[in-house]
């Protein structure tokens, strides 16, 4: 079970009207409210299993991170008089519950079974929003599922060039921070959180095979000195995704916040880098046309720092005028750069094959690879959230 239902299941460990159930294990079936908090995978056969035992009358709801599954197994296996009323909240274990989003998708229920768990819930004080099925798939493969398959196509590139980035000067200090950090956040938690929400959601799918498509012909301009090219595409998206009334705005990360996380020592002068990672990213959503800020209510922490990261770039003209002049100069990440242009791809292709098997072989053995790490990593990334949330949250 998540971290984040801790606190409610002690709030209400000895209730009969409330009831968790954590991986299909049911304790009992006499419960007003049920939560299944299992696997976007596993919803179906788990509901299938325990779902027509449901107390008449009860309200039920899931904690999965894509809802198309979990609601239709609802409607498939559920008493008609049970009410459905779903949640997700919008942030990883380790990061606190108060003031984080938590979607409530009010599915099939009356006004007065739907504050029964609003007050339920209300323990998280959590921010509450109020979502359909569709809108909360849609918006979180907008939020969360190239930003995840972003941060897994970094860490497969340095695990592939045996690299451990934070004993390079390369990736120390600023943006490299983030990069850095959140990857082995991502690497040290379960595999199936991320696969569920990229293979069961047809609108992640679609962007995780974008980005794939903007790495890959990004860096096919870098290889061909394409600068004048390289430089309208990347500048065309710019002013797409950060409109001008966005560009008013303060920026969501500056160098003071960038710098202060760091798991190696930062170096005197900081290397140049073409952080295609980024461009590709800014690229992909005007492929698609998602403007971020659109969903600013409902992000998840990982989003707003790599919005916070992207932002910072594309902001600032000289820095990525330097990036664009970098990519078509300097081979310094080039064997990186082609590493996070296969991993990209690979990802992409396991995703749209619906390997699940594949998906967990791949993230495991990386994960594997940066497991050392993992507990000073998970301790400054707790940090780094928690510092960079103070200054977000509000945005």
């Amino acid at each position: 079970m998540p971290e984040r239902f801790d606190a409610l299941v002690e709030e209400y460990r000895d209730s009969p009207k409330v009831e968790i159930l954590r991986s299909g294990h049911l304790v009992s079936r006499c419960s007003d409210y049920i939560i299944y908090s299992v696997e976007a995978k596993n919803i179906d056969a788990v509901v299938k299993a325990f779902g027509p035992s449901t107390k008449l009358g009860a309200i039920v709801g899931g904690q999965t991170s894509c809802k198309a599954p979990e609601i239709a197994a609802f409607e498939r296996h559920l008493p008609g008089d049970v009410s459905i009323v779903s949640c997700h909240s919008l942030h990883g274990p380790g990061v606190d519950p108060k003031g984080q989003p938590l979607v409530l998708i009010k599915h099939r229920a009356s006004d007065a079974d739907f504050a029964f768990v609003e007050t339920v819930l209300s323990c998280l004080q959590s921010k509450h929003v109020y979502l359909t099925r569709e809108q909360h798939d849609r918006i979180t493969a907008d939020t969360q599922a190239v930003t995840h398959a972003a941060f897994l196509s970094m860490g497969a590139a340095w695990s592939a060039n045996k690299m451990f980035p934070w004993e390079s000067p390369r990736y120390i200090g600023g943006i490299e921070n983030v990069k850095m950090n959140v990857t082995l956040r991502i690497y040290s938690n379960k595999w199936h959180v991320y696969a569920g929400l990229a293979i069961l959601n047809p609108d992640a799918q679609k962007q995780i095979k974008q980005y794939a498509e903007s790495v890959t012909e990004l860096f096919k301009l870098m290889l061909a000195g394409q600068r004048d090219e390289l430089r309208a595409r990347i500048h065309t998206a710019g002013k797409a995704v950060f409109r001008e009334e966005d560009r008013e705005k303060e920026l969501l990360l500056d160098d003071e916040v960038l710098d202060r996380f760091s798991l190696g020592e930062i170096p005197e002068k900081r290397l140049k880098n073409n952080h295609l990672s980024l461009l590709a990213m800014v690229d992909c959503w005007w492929k698609l046309g998602i403007v971020p800020y659109d969903h600013m209510i409902c992000s998840t922490p990982l989003f707003r720092m790599w919005l916070g990261i992207t932002e910072y770039l594309f902001r600032k003209p000289e820095l990525l005028d330097e990036c664009i002049d970098t990519a078509v100069e300097d081979n310094t990440f080039r064997a990186d750069d082609l590493e996070f242009t296969f991993a990209a791809r690979d990802w992409s292709s396991r995703v749209s094959l619906g390997h699940f098997d594949g998906y967990r072989e791949k993230f495991e053995t990386i994960q594997k690879y940066f497991e050392p790490r993992f507990p000073e990593a998970t301790r400054l990334g707790n940090e780094m959230i928690k510092t960079i949330l103070e200054k977000t949250n509000g945005a």
